[in-house]
């Protein structure tokens, strides 16, 4: 360790770290944060970090239980891997459903497949660990942030009553605007603007307003969906990333889809026989042809995104084969508490018992023990060079910005092209694709999320080999978990609707089974993939969120966008009421903590309403409200306001409280 630096627990001082109180709160946290990433990834294709609410969480809920900094420490770390399994998982396990592989989700190969990617990032990370964190070249952003968190927390000011109560509100929402909840909020209004704009049909059509389509065209009319987690991903990722995102929206259903329906006027294709009403019609046009192509522009995307950080890639790939080197060389030299991992040795020999136990599982997907080991030794490679990439980047760039399906993309890309000349084809070949990506999504999602938290533990001065066990063991209660939220949600919504569009998973159900069994359509990819390049021709910002944009619902990309117009709003009243910029940061970490409370709350409460479809429960009937009742609109405008209200007043009203110090945080109302 560098002699400069000076870590805020002394080496030298022992205190209680690993024990029960912080490991058990860090389970529980793990396995409701990684639940609310995943509903929020298929609903939306991106999660949010949980490193800052599970900081906040830890020290509201263990100064309670007069536990010390070390043990919040444990907490968060342990908690945090829930969100990251989660990410990781939710990109391509529920891939082996929407291609086709699986007719429903298979829980011990889901969880199995989680289990051993969740461990492997931990084990591959827990090598690569000294390098990166004693790396002074890496700025860690986010680390960074959420040590000052912690670190002023030691103060009394968690913050922690702002994820609570915010939670709440979402939650409240949500009961009422879910369709499988009580339904007297209607979260978005749909309606078909004719071209000749005779007519504005705000309401749902009935069958003759296709004959109307036919005979003038139209343009889909949709309002953003009053969703507090959309909001929240908003506020979150802020105006830029959110307006670029909603530029895929306007691209798909303002610009190409009435050159749709243009050609269904003309006869050119027809799809009114998807349904009997334009909505239905409308969604199967949509998917048939813009779809496609937004899967060609996430394709290229994802690999321009890759190119751009290639030289962070070639030195992430070269720090970790110079770290097992150094690792062995300096195994039996007395150390540090804040220096001492997971001894070597134990490492290899847990990595080689992992690789080999992944043999047996692959054969379980190909049936065939050769392609099994090919499966395992792709695996493992790509396991060990996309651990040290996200460790590298998410020195670089923080762990919300880790390149995860990239990466994910890459690994399909070539486990498919083996499959196919390992002469696999069918489900067998698709499925094996999808299995050696799901490990090493897993791995990289797990391995970028552990290293911010290790620097985070660093800065604290926490014991690593401590952290690296509450790690594990919050991957192995997660794992066990965090598949029953995703088929709760597939059960009573459908991977691939509206509800649930999973654009990640979608995509790689696409990319393996086009590769494999030929069934991808080509020429609309093609032409997605030729659309990137004109995109990374023109540098415009970030084509693989345009392409993400495209794929989703309309209403969900509208509603990021207000909440990163919210966050403007903010940003621009801090520019001129601030006096420092720790009146800004203070601003910042207030107004997350509120996104992050209502994104958790829609999200716990969208779980817990699937379990009860699948409970047979049915709110509206309980209640007494009809079946086919969608809610108020008013409503939803509502919802806006309230929460607009909420994301503006107070991370103001605490940054002004910041620069007065005459207004203490707690009695802030």
């Amino acid at each position: 360790m560098d002699s400069k630096f000076k870590p805020y627990v002394p080496p030298e001082k022992e205190m209680k770290e690993l024990s029960f109180k912080a490991v058990s709160l860090g389970v529980i946290l793990a396995m409701i944060l990684g639940s609310a990433n995943a509903y929020l990834g298929l609903k939306a294709g991106m999660t949010v970090a949980a490193t800052f609410p599970a900081a906040v969480i830890a020290m509201a809920v263990l100064r309670v239980f007069k536990g010390n900094i070390l043990e919040e420490n444990i907490a968060r770390t342990t908690a945090s891997v829930g969100e990251a399994l989660a990410a990781g998982a939710i990109f391509t396990i529920p891939a082996f459903v929407m291609s086709g592989v699986w007719d429903e989700f298979n829980y011990w190969e889901s969880t199995l497949l989680m289990l051993v990617g969740g461990v492997l990032g931990v084990l591959l990370i827990t090598i690569l660990r000294k390098t990166l964190v004693q790396d002074s070249s890496l700025p860690f952003p986010e680390s960074q942030a959420c040590t000052e968190i912690v670190k002023a927390g030691q103060g009394g000011k968690s913050g922690a009553k702002y994820v609570v109560w915010t939670l709440g509100l979402g939650a409240l929402i949500e009961i009422f605007k879910n369709p499988n909840g009580i339904t007297l909020i209607k979260d978005s209004v749909k309606g078909f603007w004719e071209f000749g704009f005779s007519k504005i049909n705000l309401l749902n059509s009935k069958a003759e307003v296709i004959t109307s389509i036919k005979q003038k065209g139209g343009m889909f009319v949709e309002s953003p969906a009053a969703s507090p987690a959309f909001l929240g991903v908003g506020y979150i990722i802020g105006y830029r990333l959110s307006a670029i995102t909603f530029s895929g929206g306007l691209l798909g259903w303002v610009f190409l889809m009435p050159i749709v329906l243009f050609l269904m006027y003309n006869n050119v294709i027809d799809f009114t026989h998807g349904g009997s009403d334009w909505i239905t019609v409308a969604k199967s046009a949509y998917n048939a042809t813009v779809k496609p192509i937004a899967v060609g522009g996430m394709l290229v995307g994802a690999f321009y995104t890759l190119f751009k950080m290639r030289k962070s890639l070639i030195q992430g790939i070269g720090k970790g084969f110079q770290d097992i080197k150094g690792a062995k060389e300096n195994i039996d030299v007395e150390e540090s508490r804040v220096d001492k991992d997971v001894p070597f040795n134990y490492l290899l020999i847990a990595v080689g018992v992992l690789f080999v136990a992944m043999i047996f599982v692959y054969n379980l997907f190909t049936h065939t023990m050769g392609t099994a080991i090919l499966a395992a030794v792709v695996m493992i490679i790509a396991a060990f060079i996309f651990a040290a990439v996200a460790g590298y980047l998410v020195g670089v760039i923080g762990s919300s910005s880790n390149p995860i399906s990239g990466l994910t993309l890459s690994t399909l890309l070539i486990a498919a092209l083996l499959m196919v000349a390992a002469g696999m084809s069918g489900n067998s070949g698709v499925a094996a694709a999808l299995a050696v990506a799901s490990v090493v999504c897993v791995v990289a999602g797990v391995s970028g999320d552990m290293m911010q938290d290790l620097k985070i533990g660093q800065m604290l001065g926490g014991t690593p080999w401590k952290m690296e066990v509450g790690e594990l063991i919050g991957v192995v209660f997660a794992s066990f978990v965090l598949i029953f939220p995703i088929m709760l949600l597939h059960e009573a919504n459908g991977l691939g609707s509206d509800a649930l569009p999973a654009p990640q998973a979608g995509l790689m159900a696409m990319i393996s089974k086009g590769i494999i069994s030929g069934e991808m359509a080509w020429p609309l990819v093609i032409a997605g993939m030729f659309f990137a390049l004109g995109l990374i021709l023109i540098e415009a910002p970030s084509p693989m969120l345009i392409a993400v944009g495209m794929y989703l619902p309309f209403n969900t990309t509208a509603a990021i966008f207000v909440g990163g117009v919210i966050k403007y709003i903010v940003d621009k009243m801090a520019e001129k009421h601030s006096k420092s910029e720790a009146d800004k940061e203070v601003m910042n970490n207030t107004g997350l903590l509120l996104a992050s409370g209502l994104v958790a709350g829609e999200a716990l409460v969208g779980i817990i309403l699937a379990a009860f479809v699948g409970a047979g429960i049915n709110l509206k009937s309980v209640f007494g409200i009809a079946p086919d009742f969608e809610g108020y609109w008013i409503l939803g405008v509502l919802v806006f306001v309230v929460l607009g209200y909420v994301l503006i007043k107070y991370p103001i009203k605490e940054m002004l409280a910041n620069q007065t110090n005459t207004i203490p945080t707690e009695k802030l109302k």
